[in-house]
């Protein structure tokens, strides 16, 4: 990550998922909507992937196939 000079990112992302997941890992549905969640992941990655390849739309699609395949 850091070769690729995306650190910047990932410590923003790990700022913005802190208190999302338990000590055990488990998502903490008590304390954020998984919905919301995974909005903001995308928009994260959105960030990400316009500042690196000037293109967003190269993670369309992301929140879409994490909630038809895990939101169970």
């Amino acid at each position: 990550i850091g070769q690729l000079g995306l650190g910047r990112h990932f410590r923003r992302l790990a700022l913005r998922l802190d208190g999302a997941f338990r000590a055990d890992g488990v998502f903490a549905h008590d304390r954020l909507r998984f919905v919301d969640f995974v909005d903001d992941v995308e928009e994260m990655l959105e960030e990400v992937a316009w500042q690196e390849w000037g293109d967003k739309e190269a993670v369309d699609g992301f929140e879409e196939y994490v909630l038809q395949h895990y939101s169970g």
